[in-house]
């Protein structure tokens, strides 16, 4: 049980961390979602957006986080 209570705080502090970061510097992160890679199509009554490379970044990220997160705490 003290392993799932650890996985639940560090889980907590890393949306914590994520919505400091996004509430401190969301003015200037306006260009994520707007990257080359990601995919918009606009016509007249049909719009699609497909954040492709936006997607990557944060799969990378989070990779390294739980790596990180095994590494040290397992």
């Amino acid at each position: 049980m003290q392993n799932i209570g650890k996985i639940i705080v560090i889980i907590g502090i890393v949306i914590v961390f994520g919505g400091l970061i996004i509430w401190l510097f969301g003015d200037k992160l306006n260009w994520f979602g707007n990257l080359p890679g990601d995919i918009k199509i606009k016509r007249d009554n049909f719009s699609f957006y497909m954040p492709l490379v936006s997607m990557i970044i944060i799969s990378i990220a989070l990779s390294f986080i739980f790596w990180l997160i095994r590494k040290f705490f397992t």
